[in-house]
Formats: C-alpha cells, structure tokens, sequence
C-alpha cells in the first residue's frame, strides 16, 4: 500500500486580477512531497516557483489572488479549505517558511533577540530565559559568530547573509514537519551555503524534516534535492528523481537551464583610461556601546583600512564571506555611510562633501542593491520608480522624453516596457532585481557600485546579466564595483579582485591571478567551495 505524502498539491491554479483581467500564473500544478524528502522546484523568474509555495499557507495578496482549480493537502487536509484560525496553527508550527528577501521579511524595529523569542513565545510557550537559551542555540547552528553579541542588533545591522541565517533561524525554531525554503542560500557566499545546506540535511536526518526548495542555482540542487520539479510559463514541464534529470533532461527547457551559465571575458580597460574612484586609507568602525550610559567600549571595524582605485571601463570585484565588509566598503565609497580615509571622484575630494553637496554628482555615481524588494517603493509604479531620477537630473526632459528613456531601460534589461505601468509586488525576484538595474543605467552614469546584483537571479538571466553590463561598459566606459559572493559570476565580469575577510584586504590582484593561483588559504577555501574543488579544512573559512 503506496503511503500517504506528507504535503500533496494536486492540479492547483493561481490566477491574479490586474485591471479587471485575470492573468494564469500558475496553471494544473500537481506535485508531492514525503517525509523527510527534499523536492526542488526550479525555472526562471516568474516562472511561478514562488507562487506555489506561496499558496500552500494561503500567503498570497487575497482576494487579488485565486485558485480557480486545485488542492493542498497537509497530512490529507485541504489547506485552501483551512480557515484562519486553524490555519495560524499550522503556519509556524508545522509549516515554516523560509523567505526569499530578509530585510522586508525581518521587523526593522525589533532585535534578533525579540524577534526570535516572539516566534518560541507564541508557539512554545518558553520563559523569557529559555527563549534566550534556544535563541543563542539557533544562532550559532545557522553559523553566526558571537551568537551573544548579535542579540541587540537591528536587521539593518547585519549583513545581507546574516540577515537570510537569522530568518533560517527563526524557521527552525519549532522543528516544523515542512520547510517551504524560498531561495534560502540567495545572499549567503559558498562557504555559508555548505554549512547551511550540511545543517538542513542534518535536521533532515534527524528530524525527519520534509522540504519545498526553491532555487535558482542548480549546482545545490544537483547535491542537496531528491526529486526536482521544473517549471516553465506556471506549469511543471518535466519531473523525477534528481540526478536522472540531470543527467538525461528530456524537455527543452530543461536543457536551456542546465546549460545557462554566466561565461566569457570582461572588457579591458584602456591603459590611458582616466581614474573614476579613488580610496586611500578608508575606514568604517561602527562604535559598540553598553552599560546605563551608553558609553563606547569597542568597535566593530567593518572596513579597515583599504585601498581601492577604479578606472574608466574597470571592474573591480570584492568578494568575501557575508560580514566581511564588501557592502560596507562600496556604501563608504558612495558617501551613502561616513567613513575615515580620502575618497576622490573624478578628480574631486569628496571625503567631506555634505549631503548637499553630494547631490549633484548622484547621476554619476547609481548603487544596484542587494535586496531589490527592500529598494524598491511599493506605491510606485514601475515607470515612476526608473524615471524618479530623471526627473531630479534631467528636468529639461518633457514627460514623453523621460517615458521613452524608461522603455529603453527596461528593455535593455530584459523586461517588457509595457509592464511599466504595475507595481514591484507585481513581479518576481529577478524581474525586480532587473528593475532596479533599469533604474540604475537610466542616469548614464559613470560609476556603479553593484551588490550582489544577479544574487535573485536565475542562472540564464545571470549570463544575460552579465552580457548586458558588459555592454554597457563597453558602450559607456562604466567602471563597476562588483560586490558579490558568486565567484562564477565575477570571474567573467571582473579584471581585478579584492578579498576581504574581517574588513581587511587579504588578497588584491588581476582576476586572472585570484581565480588561478590564489596565494592565501583563505582565498583558496572560497575557489573550492566555489568550483567544487577538493576543499582545505573548514577552519579557514569559518567566520
């Protein structure tokens, strides 16, 4: 007698109202899961991965959202069915999940500490102490260092990998039955992911924890998934056992996927090419304070020290476990934090510009930025959001002159022009990274500070990514700072490298030199982890 799958979603549709239309975005998906099975659910953005995971704790915009078709059945029970109140007692409890961006998943106005001692309150009943207890446990299983230190930190406090392990954290609390995990290794660097992946399979294993993983990098799912489900336009074009998939892709599709991967060679840039961004001596300590007065006892030094120089038609990659400083060291260069050191700018010091005085050059100097949900203002349109900048440097420009210039942005970066009319919840991950990209090139500027800007991204739209900004350097001699924790992608946009651990530079040198004959251990620890090498002992890479 065949047993009963712990989670079975059978010939479920989602469809949602836009300007009295309703639109199909997931379309008869049937899929099963067991206990303790992995099933990875992979396809490019707005493929409706998502969507689906979204609609098995009914998480989704209602009643902008609905299910003309279908069930999700728990343990034989329909959720769809499900009403509120039994339905929070299954979210959290039995069902955690795992969300894609954790900046607008975690409150920006509550501690780690509360924030995960909320969720051991409300589900377990735990004293105050025993939360305190388990919280520091959970914390130091998810691989963060100082577990006790990290307690009274804010979300924007941490790094965009510690924000994504303490969301981990918080979905573990409870030991649930079912971990729907959205992208749950997006901002983590390759070290991180192993831990993080060893440590799901360790819960698996003893747990007998069941997993909907969603990802759109599929060297994790080749090692981490049973079964692997691949959608295309909201339906599932081809399922089976993991490594059957992938050895023998039967639908075309799926051969597209497997074969995409960022490659090629970054644009060199003239040996006459003019200095753009110049660093000398930057540093950014963020004080700690303690005790009644709040006084200064330590700091932590999140950049120390650093060199950096960046020409016309450059690209400078800084890479480095999530922590290290890479984003902290591109914001300082920016002027978007304080920072010690002297900065120049095309021939300016603006090391001490004001907020005022720095305005305008912004048309020259545009940040991508990690968490494009977060960037993004959910009460603009998409239109309005690519063309808020022109507005503010390019006045002169009528409204159908601004309009034109936003189609062509949008275009560039691979999204419909006609779609500038919706708003950011509207679209998937990736399609928002793309926007903020969009937003980005509009200006024409001639420095961008990219972090991590294909991490939401699917690896085909990663190579047509890459070729974009390759192109665009050519076109505009664009120097790119490329903050980013996938060594893949960097070696084929990058001409030099920075690795930075602890705020240090412990490595420099051309991409070529990095990628091939890395001098430090630690930097030979990332290239394993990163190419499925033979790894050193993981005591280099831990933070």
């Amino acid at each position: 007698m065949a047993k009963t799958p712990l989670l079975a979603i059978e010939d479920l549709s989602v469809a949602f109202r836009h300007d009295g239309r309703s639109n199909l975005a997931v379309d008869r998906v049937s899929l099963a899961i067991d206990p303790g099975e992995t099933v990875a659910l992979v396809g490019e953005s707005g493929s409706g991965k998502s969507v689906t995971a979204l609609s098995v704790l009914k998480l989704l915009p209602y009643p902008a959202a609905s299910h003309p078709s279908g069930r999700v059945l728990f343990k034989g029970e329909d959720l769809l069915d499900t009403d509120e109140t039994d339905l929070r007692r299954v979210r959290g409890n039995d069902i955690t999940m795992i969300f894609q961006e954790p900046m607008t998943s975690l409150n920006p106005l509550h501690t780690v500490e509360r924030q995960i001692g909320e969720i051991l309150s409300l589900h377990r009943g735990l004293s105050e102490g025993a939360a305190r207890e388990r919280t520091l446990e959970l914390l130091s299983q998810v691989g963060i260092h100082n577990a006790e230190r990290r307690l009274g930190a804010y979300p924007h406090q941490l790094s965009g990998g510690q924000r994504q392990r303490v969301m981990i954290a918080m979905a573990l609390a409870n030991e649930p039955e079912l971990l729907i995990a959205d992208e749950p290794t997006t901002a983590l660097d390759v070290t991180v992911q192993a831990q993080i992946l060893e440590l799901l399979k360790e819960l698996q294993r003893t747990r007998d924890l069941a997993m909907l993983f969603i990802t759109h990098d599929l060297g994790i799912v080749r090692k981490f998934a049973d079964r692997t489900c691949v959608m295309e336009g909201g339906r599932i074009v081809e399922h089976g056992p993991t490594d059957k998939l992938f050895a023998r892709p039967k639908d075309p599709y799926t051969q597209h996927l497997l074969a995409a991967e960022p490659s090629g060679d970054p644009p060199q840039a003239a040996k006459a090419a003019k200095t753009v961004l110049k660093g000398d001596g930057i540093k950014v300590w963020f004080p700690i304070k303690r005790g009644f007065m709040r006084r200064t006892v330590d700091h932590v030094k999140a950049v120390d020290d650093i060199d950096v120089e960046l020409k016309e038609g450059q690209t400078l990659g800084v890479v480095g476990e999530s922590g290290s400083g890479k984003t902290t060291l591109g914001l300082a260069l920016t002027r978007l934090i304080s920072s010690q050191g002297r900065i120049s700018f095309v021939g300016q010091d603006i090391d001490a510009y004001s907020f005022r005085q720095m305005r305008p050059l912004r048309d020259s100097m545009q940040v991508v930025f990690q968490d494009p949900y977060g960037s993004l203002s959910p009460r603009m349109s998409v239109g309005e959001i690519v063309s808020e900048g022109l507005s503010i440097h390019r006045p002169h420009l009528s409204f159908e002159e601004r309009d034109a210039r936003v189609a062509d942005a949008l275009a560039e970066t691979g999204l419909d022009p006609d779609t500038r009319h919706r708003y950011p919840h509207e679209f998937s991950g990736g399609q928002r990274q793309r926007i903020a990209i969009a937003r980005a090139i509009v200006l024409e500027p001639r420095f961008i500070m990219l972090d991590e800007p294909t991490s939401a991204l699917d690896m085909s739209v990663q190579a047509q990514v890459v070729d974009l900004l390759r192109e665009l350097q050519e076109r505009h001699r664009l120097a790119y700072m490329f903050v980013s924790h996938d060594l893949k992608v960097v070696r084929a946009l990058a001409n030099d490298v920075i690795v930075m651990r602890a705020g240090k530079v412990v490595e420099r040198g051309s991409a070529s030199q990095i990628f091939e004959a890395p001098r430090t251990d630690y930097t030979r620890a990332l290239m394993a982890a990163a190419f499925d090498l033979q790894t050193t002992d993981a005591g280099v890479v831990s933070q």
